[in-house]
């Protein structure tokens, strides 16, 4: 039967064995993706470019406006809550075609 002293040898020798095939697999990926490199005429810039780099998101941007109120002028451009004014002129039986652009 192991003691423990045998087991946190073990331990240790297993932990060092680990990190050495760790580096032995980074060491090869390196050299792998320096060949690469190399073939293809890559260099570290172009590795940081991606795919859609350079344009713009729409997210945020502001849409047209599709319903005016009549009286204030304010606008809606029909996404997301719809503002008190509109709400105030459906519920008084209004339709919402009444106020588009």
């Amino acid at each position: 039967m192991s003691t423990l002293q045998d087991l946190i040898a073990q331990k240790d020798a297993l932990d060092r064995q680990i990190a050495e095939m760790q580096r032995t697999a980074r060491a090869d990926a390196i050299s792998k993706v320096k060949a690469l490199m190399a073939e293809y005429g890559l260099t570290a810039a172009d590795l940081a470019h991606r795919a859609g780099d350079g344009v713009k998101k729409a997210a945020g941007t502001k849409v047209a406006a599709k319903y005016r109120d009549p009286a204030s002028g304010q606008t809606w451009s029909g996404r997301g809550l719809k503002p008190k004014w509109l709400q105030t002129q459906l519920a008084a039986g209004r339709a919402l075609i009444d106020f588009a652009i």
